[in-house]
């Protein structure tokens, strides 16, 4: 309990010796003696005493005046923009303070930190995050929704650089993951860049383990973060004190833009989007009211310049799926068969399924990209995936077979024409013009040649009967000139012309 009023007034009012007040009061007669020099110093008799309380009558008599201050003070909120910079430091700033009044008195670095964090401890804002300039982008959605004329709800993205404060909002169907990324693409858009982290809350549909010290964001969310070449940090779980930027940002959002909208009528979330739009200028040209500037301002001269550059194209949503590759070298997806390099058959691989495209990663590198198919049970196959053999066979057709027996002559070209004309599908014979041309390799073109005219004068077109002819040397015996065999015109034969 405070007791200086009653020492003042047991001596100045009732007029009591300092042995007799220290007894009254339970104090030393030392402290009495002191009370009563201090008042006697000060001037004051027991009529001004007994106006004023024990606070103000303690400051009268134990704080001396304060000497005029006659240092330069520093731009504060200057400071507290410029130390968001990269590489920022208060005794930087210190020299440069000193550097700008040399001619004047300036505050020793001490006092400089100390009348600094003073003032900083002054804001609102919380000092326990120091956010760099371009490296932070944090995103939350607001709480509080916009009823639609359908029943339907819509709700707002809300999104904040670190630095600048600067100060992004959309509306959105759901809160989906196709809404969290469209949203943030968005949201990178408006700023023009992107910064080094983007921090979002702990959302179930982004991230896949909400770990305190190792969070895993799913598949599709790295695969942003990868395409725009910023990072995905979530916030730990239970702590808003983390990302204290979104927090402030939605409770902003939700005076200056939900709550002027609450009067109007949405019939689609379009609508909502395009009454939002024009009233982001507002609310970031919107003055600080302790410090220097506007978010607007902050932004261009804070965070603008050291955000990374956007990337050319705008992702597009994809999703992952686990694939396996079957032995004829194809991965299912969706009902949907794609081809891979044949050398991954039986591997378990990734696919990267977009709107029109799916992509096949094998340990993160992309082995086959395909236009993505509706067809159930159909396939896509790259000829590039084929072993060798494979590819050579998916290459034959009747014409070319006919082109490679042109090659060695013409009773040649017409053995394969009649071995194609035997069966209802030309691939039937595909087998046996292979055989007859590969007698070639062995007998030499010439002699096939011979033994195929010699084949169509006995009229046995069959790929063993020409291999007899050879392998028994009967067209070495008697050869018939080319000019006497003349092809008979058989209506029933379609011909070379018809694979034309």
């Amino acid at each position: 309990m405070r007791k200086i009023k009653d020492v003042l007034r047991l001596k100045l009012d009732a007029g009591l010796s300092h042995q007799q007040i220290a007894a009254a009061l339970g104090l030393s007669k030392g402290v009495v003696t002191k009370y009563v020099g201090l008042a006697a110093a000060a001037g004051l008799d027991w009529a001004a005493v007994q106006d004023i309380d024990e606070t103000l009558l303690e400051r009268r008599l134990l704080v001396t005046p304060e000497r005029p201050r006659n240092h330069v003070q520093p731009d504060y909120g200057r400071l507290h923009h410029e130390l968001r910079r990269k590489g920022m430091t208060l005794m930087l700033l210190w020299e440069e303070y000193r550097a700008d009044h040399a001619d004047r008195q300036t505050y020793a670095y001490s006092q400089f930190c100390d009348n600094y964090r003073r003032f900083a401890r002054q804001l609102k804002r919380s000092m326990r995050q120091v956010h760099r300039a371009g490296e932070k982008l944090f995103i939350d959605y607001a709480g509080p929704t916009l009823a639609l004329t359908d029943g339907s709800r819509a709700h707002i993205f809300v999104a904040a650089l670190g630095a600048s404060s600067y100060t992004f909002a959309c509306a959105t169907p759901r809160e989906t993951m196709v809404d969290w990324l469209e949203s943030t693409a968005r949201a990178l858009r408006f700023i023009g860049g992107v910064p080094q982290i983007i921090v979002p809350d702990n959302p179930k549909t982004l991230i896949a383990d909400a770990n305190r010290y190792e969070p895993r964001s799913n598949d599709t969310v790295l695969d942003f973060a990868r395409h725009y070449g910023t990072s995905v940090l979530p916030a730990r779980p239970y702590h808003p004190q983390d990302k204290a930027k979104a927090e402030s940002a939605v409770q902003i959002v939700e005076r200056w833009i939900m709550a002027r909208l609450r009067h109007q009528q949405f019939a689609s979330v379009d609508e909502v989007n395009q009454a939002i739009v024009p009233l982001l200028p507002q609310l970031n040209d919107k003055p600080f009211q302790k410090l220097p500037g506007s978010r607007a301002s902050a932004f261009a001269e804070i965070d603008a310049p050291a955000l990374l550059p956007l990337p050319l194209q705008r992702y597009e949503m994809a999703h992952f799926k686990t694939v396996k590759v079957h032995i004829d070298y194809h991965a299912e997806v969706e009902r949907h068969h794609y081809s891979v390099p044949h050398s991954l058959v039986g591997q378990v691989l990734e696919a990267r399924i977009t709107v029109a495209v799916v992509e096949i990663l094998h340990r993160g590198n992309r082995v086959a990209s395909h236009v993505r198919s509706s067809l159930a049970g159909g396939y896509t196959t790259a000829a590039a995936h084929m072993p060798a053999a494979h590819r050579a066979q998916r290459e034959w057709s009747p014409q070319r077979l006919i082109h490679w027996g042109q090659r060695i002559g013409i009773s040649t070209a017409e053995v394969v024409t009649r071995l194609l004309n035997q069966y209802t599908h030309p691939e039937q014979g595909y087998r046996a013009c292979l055989g007859l041309l590969s007698l070639a390799k062995r007998y030499g073109k010439p002699r096939l040649e011979a033994a195929c005219m010699l084949a169509l004068q006995l009229g046995a077109c069959q790929y063993r009967h020409v291999r007899d002819i050879l392998k028994n040397k009967r067209d070495q015996n008697a050869p018939p000139a080319h000019e006497e065999w003349v092809s008979p015109n058989h209506s029933h034969l379609r011909g070379p012309g018809y694979y034309q």
